[in-house]
């Protein structure tokens, strides 16, 4: 049997207890996790270093530093975030809807775990705790494989997962980890039909679109995020800049963040200036248009289809000078990848057009684009954020690792 087909069959031989586990156990697991992960914190934190040193060797951007780097803060945050978990409701064994028919026969729609869910995704080692956590809450085993830049880091983490799990009386096979990071195994992964039973990639464009185009196992898209702002016209020049600041600046590596910004021609020489003001003290590059060039001078590249097509995850914003909102949209409609997108005006039909005809999981009006979480959207952890329509779209949170199962009870029907 090869690596990850074991591994699947030790997650099918493990998923039934946590799929039949109460609510207090799973969040006793939980809680185990998050105490286990505090005391582990020097330990998460020397794995993460190699991790570190490693990819500076490898001249990785400071951009993509951040997203590998663990701190004290942030293994609080990760321990914060299981206990969280706790606080929300289970949703395995949810009674959705439920109806008898006229024979009498009583129907039951119960919401049930997926079974053993697969992740593959990169760089950023928190993943590996949130989505081994989510998926204990939801009641699903989970084989989870990182990128070999955090292989260190997850492997701790990993490891202390799995012996909270062994101290609660489960089997640790619920948490696995993929350790052999190579492309063979990410590729078993897509095939491992009979094992896994949905597959989740978060990360770039580029493992998502090799996940979707090769898995031969159900696979829910998520991640990539080419997030666009339109300034429109009638708009608050402070508010437009405060929000394209920090939808590009807060935290540029993740899929949130915003990538071109798109500007009415009626206030562009008034909020460009402004806003390059504000970039200019984050070092942030930019490359626009003719027009943007025309406004802002030399110091912008020119941008080409490329770059509006692009996912930077870095301290780089393009631009483009629109005629209309009906640029701006069909602008959008040709380079966004369903992720998120916000208007800045103060024109109720523009705002209520743009939300209405803007077709992303998240559409938003003069607020960041950095709200798209489920923390932030008071879903809890979330497993990513997906860009398709079935069976779910923009945060994914509990309810969505989860399925269906009807529930029959009768007194002897038969059908005629």
């Amino acid at each position: 049997m090869d690596y990850i087909s074991q591994l699947g069959e030790n997650a099918k031989k493990a998923k039934a207890s946590i799929a039949n586990a109460s609510t207090e156990d799973k969040n006793y697991i939980l809680d185990k996790i998050a105490k286990n992960l505090l005391a582990g914190t020097e330990r998460i934190l020397e794995s993460n270093k190699k991790d570190l040193d490693s990819a500076r060797d490898n001249g990785i951007s400071d951009a993509m530093a951040d997203r590998l780097r663990l701190t004290s803060g942030r293994i609080g945050s990760m321990a914060a975030a299981c206990r969280e978990l706790i606080a929300l409701k289970d949703p395995s064994g949810e009674i959705i809807e439920g109806s008898i028919r006229p024979n009498g026969m009583r129907i039951t729609k119960t919401r049930v775990p997926m079974g053993v869910i697969g992740i593959i995704y990169e760089s950023r080692p928190n993943v590996t705790v949130d989505a081994a956590t989510l998926c204990i809450k939801s009641g699903n085993a989970v084989i989870l494989r990182g990128g070999k830049e955090a292989i260190n880091s997850n492997k701790t983490l990993m490891d202390i997962m799995r012996e909270s799990v062994a101290e609660c009386g489960f089997p640790m096979d619920i948490v696995q980890l993929v350790c052999d990071t190579s492309r063979e195994t990410a590729s078993a992964m897509m095939k491992a039909n009979g094992y896994i039973d949905v597959l989740i990639p978060r990360g770039g464009k580029g493992l998502i679109s090799a996940v979707v185009n090769n898995a031969t196992v159900p696979v829910i898209e998520t991640g990539s995020g080419n997030c666009h702002i339109y300034i429109d016209n009638n708009t608050d020049l402070d508010m437009a800049v405060d929000i394209t600041d920090n939808g590009k600046t807060q935290r540029p590596s993740v899929c949130n963040a915003l990538e071109t910004c798109l500007v009415h021609k009626g206030i562009a020489e008034s909020f460009l200036p402004a806003l390059k003001k504000r970039l200019d003290t984050h070092n942030v590059e930019l490359r626009g248009c003719a027009r943007t060039v025309q406004i802002l001078g030399d110091s912008v590249k020119p941008a080409t289809d490329e770059d509006y097509a692009t996912e930077f995850n870095d301290y780089i914003l393009a631009i483009k000078v629109v005629d209309s909102i009906e640029e701006a949209i069909a602008h959008i409609g040709k380079y966004s990848t369903g992720h998120s997108e916000c208007i800045i005006t103060q024109n109720l039909a523009s705002a209520e057009k743009f939300q209405k005809e803007v077709d992303s999981a998240c559409v938003y009006v003069n607020c960041s684009t950095r709200f798209t979480d489920g923390n932030e959207f008071g879903l809890g952890a979330e497993i990513g954020i997906s860009t398709q329509r079935l069976h779910a779209r923009g945060p994914m949170g509990l309810n969505e690792l989860t399925t269906f199962k009807y529930l029959i009870n009768g007194n002897g029907q038969i059908r005629s």
